[in-house]
């Protein structure tokens, strides 16, 4: 039997009989298409979508409608996902950068951006890219490079090859992130007659791989050469629901817990084992235990330069590294033991394999230690007035609820996020730094509340954005307004690029380009602060809008938020000039080797010393890949 359809309305019928199973649960994968519509998708999938039962959501800015869309796949652990589609042209290349995020995160969402005619019987039309050297370029190519797969849909029976291929990289762990069906207009609209059994339901089950023996025996034998070990839990951590398994096997082998920003919140706030964030972005009892670490874990995490702090923060001469990742790829780096698994199926088979072996009790002291001195530290910060940043930050904590969500994405906030907040919950914190994309903020809260929504469950969701992000793009401000979905934006005010303006003065150049100021009589841009009314913008745009001077009043502020049914969001200025406590970590980026500037001559020298050690990561855990180097360890180096 068959059933005479479009290739747009076979495209929705099939995404709405996807489903997915982990652990016995299971639901619709593909829950909601968010669409902006113009010539390519307005006759094809736009007229599928009416009245096709599948949810729409109406974006104002295609970048922002895949931020959204990434930001409610990991809320929900990658196991729900949604669709995005835009018109021909801009529509479609203005998905790129998200498209980027999406896969650098390894996060899914699928891209169904309108393409020039397959028959190219009125070339050009509007908006179509003409390539002298190749005529079936189209710019719908760029997506190729940002992402997991793609394929361009030219005639209707390709169609159900590339609908099934499709969801089955966006379900598979290992592979994930963004994936493009390219649909030209008018196969879009073409009538075909398909088999009913391409949309019966189908449902994916999604693996939990088990280690390999011998993986696990290698893992298992240099994890017992280790006095000093350390454990980095990445955001697969959360990913695989393995936060149980690890805070068992943490406790039982008294192996201290760092996290990667992505990993954060894998154990809790206050947990024995949990010694806070590490890397350029870490405190200093992460960083410090980091740097004198015999053996370090990686669970769930790909090694940032941030995590690594560019490579010199595992500085004993004999580290180790064991990995623990679904993705074999990363579980292969830093010449480490690689244990291909589910984190939690690893974790479990781990704590089993290391029963009567733990940790120096000394090292685990120590941990404990040191994270109660860092956090005395995150303390002080915190209770600061809100001209700094970090008491902000501290305010919002302190204010929102246990299980509440923070967001953020880019600019100086994420760094202090990663060291000061205290996260209480394995989803309580929700930072974009894979692809650290300014303009995320808000797109990506909305898509975190509207998976809270979709599992009727009970947190608040935090956007904490900066001025030159919220500039980027706000517009999905309006979505939430209009889809009725409550926010709590904390818009923080600093006239300019904070971030950009100390890393500019670090490397020695003046935090050029970086002040939201009028040009003074010199052509400099150094006169008064622009005239820009963040707040105004807001509350044009539909929020209910605070501005506030001082903490008692941020206090006020967010408690009425809390209270409150509707969007808002809270403006407060900070000194850009006032930072917070640093981990003592560094980040590689390059000053220039020769200059006039005294100030940048300064901090090349500083580069060259920092570029010292940088290590490579080369030496073999476990050459033949039989038995592991023997490691002599020092109680001091």
């Amino acid at each position: 039997m068959t059933v005479r359809l479009t290739v747009a309305q076979a495209t929705v019928r099939f995404l709405q009989a996807q489903q997915v199973e982990r652990d016995g649960a299971r639901h619709p994968f593909f829950t909601a298409c968010w669409g902006i519509f113009g010539h390519g998708n307005v006759a094809g999938l736009g007229e599928a979508l009416l009245g096709s039962g599948m949810r729409y959501l109406q974006g104002r800015n295609e970048q922002a409608m895949v931020h959204a869309a990434v930001g409610y796949a990991r809320h929900r652990d990658r196991l729900a996902a949604h669709v995005v589609t835009s018109s021909v042209g801009p529509g479609a290349t203005n998905m790129v950068t998200g498209a980027a995020l999406a896969t650098v995160n390894r996060l899914p969402v699928l891209l169904l951006p309108g393409d020039t005619f397959a028959t190219r019987a009125a070339d050009p039309v509007l908006q179509q890219l003409e390539h002298d050297g190749a005529g079936d370029v189209s710019v719908n190519d760029a997506f190729r490079p940002v992402s997991v797969y793609f394929d361009r849909v030219v005639r209707p029976a390709q169609l159900p090859a590339a609908l099934l291929a499709a969801t089955r990289v966006l379900t598979d762990p290992a592979r994930t992130g963004a994936v493009t069906l390219a649909l030209p207009q008018d196969v879009q609209a073409e009538a075909h007659d398909w088999p009913e059994d391409l949309f019966r339901e189908r449902v994916w089950h999604i693996p939990r791989p088990v280690p390999e023996p011998a993986a696990l025996a290698r893992a298992v034998a240099v994890l017992r050469t280790a006095r000093r070990p350390l454990l980095v839990a990445g955001g697969g951590t959360t990913y695989s629901d393995a936060n149980a398994a690890l805070a068992e096997f943490a406790t039982r082998t008294g192996i201290p817990v760092a996290e990667t920003q992505a990993g954060k919140g894998a154990l809790p706030h206050g947990h024995p084992r949990s010694v806070g964030a590490v890397g350029a972005t870490g405190g200093t009892a992460a960083n410090r235990l980091a740097a004198r670490a015999d053996v370090v874990i990686g669970v769930g995490t790909r090694w940032s330069d941030f995590t690594t702090a560019s490579r010199t923060l595992f500085a004993y001469p004999g580290v180790l590294f064991v990995n623990l990742n679904v993705a074999a790829p990363d579980a292969h780096k830093l010449s480490a033991v690689p244990l291909v698994a589910d984190a939690r199926e690893g974790l479990t088979a781990l704590t089993r394999a290391l029963e009567d072996w733990s940790a120096d009790p000394d090292w685990t002291r120590w941990a404990g230690e040191l994270t109660a001195e860092w956090d005395g530290v995150v303390t002080a910060a915190g209770a600061l007035e809100t001209s700094a940043q970090s008491g902000v930050i501290g305010a919002v904590n302190e204010r929102s609820g246990p299980r509440d969500v923070v967001v953020c994405a880019a600019g100086s906030m994420p760094g202090d996020l990663h060291r000061l907040w205290r996260t209480r919950d394995r989803k309580g914190y929700h930072v974009e730094y894979g692809y650290s994309c300014m303009g995320y903020e808000i797109a990506g809260g909305l898509g975190v509340k509207l998976a809270v929504l979709d599992e009727d469950d009970d947190r608040e969701v935090y956007v904490l954005v900066g001025d030159g992000s919220y500039l980027m793009m706000s517009s999905e401000l309006v979505t939430a307004v209009a889809e009725g979905v409550k926010l709590v934006v904390v818009l923080v005010q600093n006239h300019g690029y904070a971030s950009i303006g100390a890393l500019s003065e670090s490397v020695g150049s003046g935090r050029f380009g970086t002040r939201y100021r009028y040009r003074s009589e010199g052509g400099r841009r150094d006169g008064d602060r622009l005239p820009v009314d963040l707040a105004a913008n807001a509350a044009s745009l539909g929020a209910d809008v605070f501005t506030v001077n001082g903490r008692a009043e941020l206090e006020h502020a967010l408690d009425k938020a809390r209270r409150s049914a509707r969007l808002t969001v809270i403006h407060v200025e900070t000194d850009p000039l006032v930072g917070g406590p640093d981990g003592g970590a560094w980040w590689d980026v390059p000053v220039a080797g020769v200059s006039a500037n005294p100030a940048t001559r300064s901090a090349r020298a500083g580069y060259e010393r920092q570029k010292t050690a940088q290590r490579p990561y080369l030496r073999p855990s476990s050459p033949s890949g039989s038995s592991p180097i023997p490691v002599s360890i020092a109680e001091d180096e």
